[in-house]
């Protein structure tokens, strides 16, 4: 059995998808560097480089099927080198003369990057329509609550009446951003390697610039202007980016969370038969789903940090650092997709509660409508003399537990200005909630059907 919780027979589901896991296993690892080395033979024969006859047979050979596991990892263990192995194993593969011309010209490196290029590129797809699955439940949520009233909450407390979809909207129009994002970093991240020993392609000189190009359009990738051996802003851009999509899965998770307490009880996780909140409590239905989306985006958070330590390296090129990325890469893909998938099966179940809802939003007496109160009294008093005021019998109202209307009906100065009638209707929370409905079409323009993945 596995020992990290990304790859436990037990645990793994509940930290990423066994599509993530699948892009990053050892067999998809070990294809990518031989797709990178049969590129590079039919680049360099259609150069002239090497013959068109071992580009042919080393592209034949380079299946990872035909590879021995066990001779690969017992050659790494030998060589402490983790490409040397696969090169021994191809050459010995393919007829003679053709093993001698395989990885002609080329570093570790240049395979090493370029396969991660490979692997992130098959990632991004999942995370693709991971986000583009959540952000269609988003918008079907902002759209049929977009006049739900509920109470808008800052500072953990009762602020101002908005509504359910407002605030799916607002999720939504974050997770089109971050779409945004992973479009506008793929032309800077999708770029292979190829730059040989030092990066100055010095062993095939004469032909270098058409061979990285020619090989670049073999793998589909963008061709760099120059070697980034040492330049790994590029990984640090998408770990950011993908970090960034698992931290507003977390915020979104952490609002349900707190929706879903028995106190609220506006909205929360669905419940089936069969999924249990507490082995000693058997009344609790607790939002397992969303505590284990938060772990995730919590999680993937610190990869950003090791990201960017990545980036110190010495001189051309620094194996201490591109190391790094072979561990914190994959399984911040996996935690990220995990957390989306996880934030899909919540959001399509989702519980919504408008009753709840609307007996929260009445809770405090009509102290959430305290602003608009205020704002009623500001044309025959000034806003500051009537906010002083409207505070102080907020302040009063609260201290004795008396109903907020009363208090107010009962200040003199308001009584002389605002009709008992003016008051009742000032406090209705369903009709203040201000633009929450423009806001959703606005959001939702910016999201048509037809457009979404």
């Amino acid at each position: 059995m596995p020992s990290h919780v990304i790859d436990s027979d037990f645990l793994r589901d509940l930290y990423g998808t066994a599509a993530m896991r699948a892009v990053w296993n050892d067999r998809q690892l070990l294809q990518k560097w031989l797709d990178y080395e049969a590129a590079l033979a039919r680049a360099e024969a259609q150069v002239g480089l090497i013959p068109t006859e071992a580009a042919a047979e080393i592209t034949r050979k380079a299946r990872a099927e035909l590879f021995d596991f066990e001779a690969i990892k017992s050659g790494i263990d030998q060589a402490v080198h983790p490409l040397v192995p696969v090169i021994w194993q191809l050459s010995s593969l393919c007829e003679a003369p053709a093993g001698g011309y395989v990885h002609w010209g080329a570093t570790t490196q240049d395979v090493m990057d370029t396969a991660l290029i490979l692997q992130i590129r098959d990632a991004l797809v999942l995370i693709d329509g991971g986000l583009d699955d959540v952000t269609r439940t988003l918008r079907g949520l902002a759209i049929a609550y977009r006049d739900t009233p509920m109470a808008g909450r800052t500072h953990g407390q009762q602020a101002l009446p908005i509504t359910f979809g407002f605030k799916a909207a607002g999720w939504l129009a974050e997770c089109l951003r971050h779409a945004e994002r992973l479009k506008s970093c793929r032309p800077r991240l999708l770029v292979g390697q190829f730059g040989g020993a030092a990066g100055t392609l010095a062993g095939i000189a004469q032909h270098g610039f058409d061979v990285k190009s020619r090989l670049m359009s073999e793998l589909g990738l963008g061709d760099p202007p120059i070697a980034w051996h040492a330049s790994r802003d590029n990984i640090v851009e998408f770990c950011a980016t993908i970090a960034s999509v698992a931290a507003t899965m977390g915020r979104i998770a952490h609002d349900i969370i707190h929706l879903q307490m028995l106190e609220f009880g506006e909205a929360g996780e669905s419940w089936q038969a069969g999924k249990v909140g507490s082995s000693t409590m058997p009344q609790k239905r607790n939002p397992m789903l969303c505590e284990a989306i938060l772990t995730t985006s919590r999680l993937a958070r610190q990869h950003t940090g090791l990201s960017l330590d990545a980036m110190m390296h010495d001189f051309e090129r620094d194996w201490s650092s591109v190391q790094m990325e072979w561990e914190f890469v994959p399984e911040l893909c996996i935690l990220v997709h995990g957390g989306l998938a996880m934030m899909q099966r919540v959001l399509t179940t989702l519980t919504v509660h408008p009753d709840r809802m609307r007996a929260n939003l009445d809770i405090s007496g009509g102290q959430l409508l305290a602003e608009r109160v205020m704002f009623a009294l500001a044309d025959r008093l000034g806003r500051q003399r009537s906010h002083d005021i409207v505070h102080e019998v907020s302040m009063e109202a609260i201290e004795s537990r008396m109903s907020f209307a009363a208090a107010l009906k009962a200040h003199p100065e308001i009584a002389m200005r605002l009709k008992p009638g003016e008051i009742d209707a000032l406090l209705d929370p369903a009709t203040y909630v201000g633009l929450s409905g423009a806001f959703v079409d606005r959001v939702i323009a910016l999201a048509p059907e037809g457009v979404l993945r």
